[in-house]
């Protein structure tokens, strides 16, 4: 018991006791004059010296807690959650919600948000687990006073086989999914930020390619991308093949209904003056590499604000998960962190 009201004082932030201490303070001089007592008067000192230190603490030191103060940085929480497909009526499985040490559960509408998606096949705890998603935020954290974005690791296949090539189809609305149910989700019961500028979407393999997709069909929600490893267009087999499992048949208005959300198709037609984009691949990627370079190289030519990386390795997560903790100081600029 005593353990755990230790670790609650703490992890209390540093900030929060300025009013209380000068409150006690107040206290405690006004018994000292009552009752002229020594020890009040040592502790009215000692109250009006931690405020002081506190105030002190915001404006040059800013040590979030007594636990970073102490070598001891404060951690954040990983939960499940279901958010569902309320307006796509896409039935997705749960999400994985990071929430940063000082998530401002008060300040609604305030809060830097990244989306995360996985590669197909996939489940979402495949970025907690074999990406050390907390591990990565955390460390991240403890060198910006405690502060990170959520990270809302979704589900953009439905079932850990299943490939509906983040778009709407036949085979599921992903894209709205993506688009207009999780932000709303996360807005409400997360107190996600409101302003789209706070807001990036990013993944790896087919959470890759979906993250370009979803930036370029929606650049208001998600004006910010990451690109891990993504092939250059959804892919279900051959590009008639795709188009076929999506749409039904591989007619014109099929193939209009794809290229819509193909990102090679959206750059030729679209600028994006606000977007800007991180795109890294392994170096020993032969698939998908040249996929990735060829979709970076158009948003070049398409005057996008762009990067681009290679990392020691293939298509794994020895490549995807030191991705994220390198580009996110990137990210965390983007999203006014």
């Amino acid at each position: 018991m005593m353990h755990d009201v230790a670790l609650g004082v703490v992890h209390v932030r540093i900030d929060s006791i300025v009013l209380p201490a000068l409150a006690l303070a107040v206290v405690f001089l006004l018994g000292w004059i009552l009752l002229r007592r020594r020890v009040l008067g040592v502790l009215t000192v000692l109250t009006v010296v931690g405020a002081l230190v506190a105030v002190t603490n915001t404006q040059v030191w800013k040590v979030p807690t007594l636990a970073a103060a102490m070598g001891h940085p404060p951690v954040g929480t990983v939960t499940s959650v279901d958010i569902p497909g309320t307006v796509s009526g896409f039935e997705a499985r749960p999400a994985s919600v990071y929430t940063p040490p000082f998530y401002r559960a008060g300040a609604r509408g305030d809060n830097p948000v990244l989306v995360l998606l996985t590669g197909q096949p996939g489940h979402v705890v495949d970025w907690i687990e074999g990406g050390h998603l907390a591990r990565t935020m955390d460390a991240f954290a403890a060198n910006h006073d405690g502060h990170a974005p959520i990270v809302v690791v979704a589900d953009a296949l439905g079932d850990a086989d299943a490939n509906p090539m983040c778009i709407d189809s036949d085979l599921g609305n992903v894209s709205t999914y993506l688009a207009v149910d999780v932000p709303a989700w996360v807005q409400q019961n997360m107190h996600g930020s409101t302003d789209p500028r706070e807001w990036a979407i990013g993944g790896y393999s087919y959470g890759g390619t979906c993250s370009v997709q979803t930036a370029l069909r929606v650049p208001d929600v998600y004006p910010t991308f990451l690109d891990i490893s993504g092939e250059d267009e959804p892919r279900r087999g051959t590009r008639d093949e795709s188009i076929t499992a999506a749409f039904g048949d591989d007619s014109d208005e099929s193939v209009a209904k794809f290229d819509a959300v193909a990102p090679l198709t959206l750059l030729e037609q679209n600028d994006y003056p606000d977007t800007a984009g991180a795109f890294v691949v392994g170096d020993a990627d032969e698939e998908f590499r040249p996929q990735t370079r060829r979709l970076f190289d158009a948003a070049v030519t398409d005057g996008m604000d762009v990067r681009y990386a290679e990392l020691p390795g293939g298509h794994s997560m020895d490549v995807w998960a030191p991705a994220l903790e390198i580009e996110m100081n990137w990210l965390a600029h983007r999203l006014g962190l």
